[in-house]
């Protein structure tokens, strides 16, 4: 599999190529993933930036998330995960949105094992949300999260 820097540098030159803008919504990553398309020179262009939200209560007040879809299906949801990937597309103005949400371990967390993870990209068409069961520790459910993100949206890119 390519890393991250690899993975990140071919989606801002898709992005570039096409004129089109990203943003990112990051709980399970913990800013992860906007640090690696950061890494990218020129990334400024077309990445428009993101926002962080490890607590359910950020999920609410900076993404707007509404308490009872959290309550309803848990953080680490597809419903949730789609919502957070709408919102902050909404929130930057941007053509597409990738959020992460999940459970990096060592336990479980709503119910939910480690490793279980959801992505979700949204354009102003569609939200497309996939699940993830990733096998490891606390950083390889991160940063197979952050590879499988850009991997992702990559190859919707290139459609």
């Amino acid at each position: 599999m390519k890393s991250d820097l690899e993975l990140a540098t071919t989606v801002i030159k898709q992005l570039r190529k096409s004129g089109k803008t990203l943003a990112v919504a990051e709980s399970l990553t913990g800013g992860g993933l906007g640090a690696a398309l950061t890494e990218v020179a020129g990334s400024s262009e077309v990445f428009l930036g993101g926002i962080t939200t490890y607590s359910d209560a950020s999920k609410v007040k900076l993404l707007e998330i509404p308490k009872r879809l959290i309550s309803k299906h848990t953080a680490v949801s597809e419903e949730v995960a789609k919502a957070m990937a709408e919102s902050v597309r909404k929130i930057f103005k941007s053509d597409f949105a990738i959020s992460t949400t999940g459970v990096a371990g060592p336990g479980k967390a709503y119910g939910k094992s480690a490793g279980s993870v959801w992505l979700a990209i949204s354009t102003k068409k569609e939200v497309i949300a996939i699940e993830l069961s990733i096998a490891g520790d606390r950083a390889t459910v991160r940063k197979a999260t952050i590879e499988s993100a850009l991997a992702t949206f990559s190859r919707i890119l290139l459609l």
